[in-house]
């Protein structure tokens, strides 16, 4: 029901399904949420969209691909860009995870640009602000985080951005509690272009199933360890099968660096794997609406952030 080459389609030119009839006032348009890592930019779409879409953690540059959803409302369709945070690259991931998130921001008809409340404008956000100015995309600036911030503080933090760049508007949010969205949601419906609608109503999101279980899966690796293992680590959803009775079997390989990082993720007596086992079903079963049986593995690949071939196959890299 989706294009199959969506992912690869610069979204100003993505043409809307010919059979769909163009309807007086729809408003219909691409937004990117960008920013550098860690500002809460998965939690916003997900908070946007209404589903969990893109996975969240506190770990930084959790996100590592384009993540695209869609919000609907009945004269409305807005497709929402989760793109990676922009940092300094060390792998082949890493750059390919700036690629793209530079990429977006000359392809949506609006960005979004988030920043931390409490930490104000660092040296990330400086260059976040010459990437914009660069592309010249009509932008908003999204405060974050403004539940974990003093109100005295807001003004002054308001004040000083509306020096930094002409944006368009200002909202001051929290992802986490949903203050200040459903302004935010308003303004960019209003913001986005005239156009029909692009995709079919019961679509959501361009992550293809294999990746967004791999994801769910990610996501518990990350909320249970610490330090290099997060980001040493990939997911890889090599069978899925469907049985008789409705049921879900997934079977998974978590990629890691070095035999040291194996032993953490499989933990004494297999414990840690079995957590996250335990977790990932929970997830995936949610995600899927039925009984899901997951079977994990662990296996060594040295230096797998800078192979292609499985950059590929999760989804990073989409093009040489």
């Amino acid at each position: 029901c989706v294009p199959s080459d969506f992912m690869t389609r610069n979204p100003r030119t993505t043409p809307t399904d010919p059979s769909t009839p163009e309807r007086t006032g729809f408003r219909s348009g691409f937004v990117a949420l960008s920013g550098r890592p860690n500002v809460g930019k998965s939690t916003l779409l997900n908070r946007l969209v209404g589903s969990k879409v893109s996975i969240v953690s506190p770990v930084a540059q959790t996100t590592r691909m384009i993540v695209r959803a869609v919000a609907r409302t009945q004269d409305c369709e807005v497709i929402y860009l989760d793109t990676p945070g922009v940092h300094k690259p060390q792998f082949r991931m890493n750059r390919e995870m700036v690629r793209l998130a530079r990429a977006a921001l000359a392809e949506v008809d609006l960005v979004g640009l988030m920043v931390e409340g409490p930490e104000g404008f660092g040296p990330g956000d400086a260059y976040m602000l010459r990437l914009l100015q660069e592309v010249k995309t009509p932008a908003y600036l999204i405060i974050n985080k403004v539940d974990a911030m003093g109100r005295t503080a807001l003004l002054p933090l308001m004040a000083q951005a509306a020096k930094r760049h002409p944006w368009e508007e200002i909202f001051p949010v929290s992802a986490l509690t949903g203050e200040g969205c459903d302004e935010l949601s308003a303004a960019i419906r209003r913001r986005i272009p005239e156009g029909g609608p692009l995709f079919p109503e019961d679509y959501l999101s361009d992550l293809p199933e294999r990746l967004a279980l791999g994801e769910l899966i990610r996501e518990q690796v990350l909320l249970r360890t610490r330090e290099e293992i997060p980001h040493s680590t990939a997911v890889m959803v090599e069978d899925m099968e469907h049985n008789t009775k409705g049921e879900v079997r997934v079977g998974a390989t978590l990629f890691v660096d070095r035999d040291s990082q194996k032993g953490i993720l499989i933990g004494r007596g297999g414990e840690m794997l079995k957590t996250i086992g335990i977790a990932g079903r929970r997830e995936m079963g949610s995600s899927l609406g039925t009984p899901v049986h997951l079977s994990l593995r662990v296996k060594v690949r040295k230096n797998w952030r800078d192979d292609p071939s499985i950059l590929r196959l999760l989804g990073i890299v989409t093009a040489e």
